[in-house]
């Protein structure tokens, strides 16, 4: 019998292997209800950063705002207001 290490002369019995092994293992596990996802937590984790990328947004619109039309200032030497 072979190693599952060893290298296979047929060429993909060893990955046939491996991919039936996990394939039989993820079945076990669903049937078990062994679920790996965790949907609640992604989706908190989600909503908890669309949350800082709004507050970041918040506290830094003014002063990109302000650092836009210095810089267009500078470059055309006509103030925008």
């Amino acid at each position: 019998m072979r190693k599952f290490g060893a290298r296979a002369r047929d060429g993909g019995w060893v990955a046939a292997r491996a991919v039936s092994r996990w394939a039989a293992r993820r079945e076990r596990l669903a049937l078990r209800g062994a679920d790996r996802g965790d949907v609640p937590g992604w989706v908190m984790v989600t909503v908890m950063t669309a949350a800082l990328v709004v507050a970041i947004a918040t506290l830094a619109t003014p002063a990109l705002q302000t650092l836009f039309t210095s810089a267009i200032e500078q470059v055309t030497g006509i103030a925008g207001d």
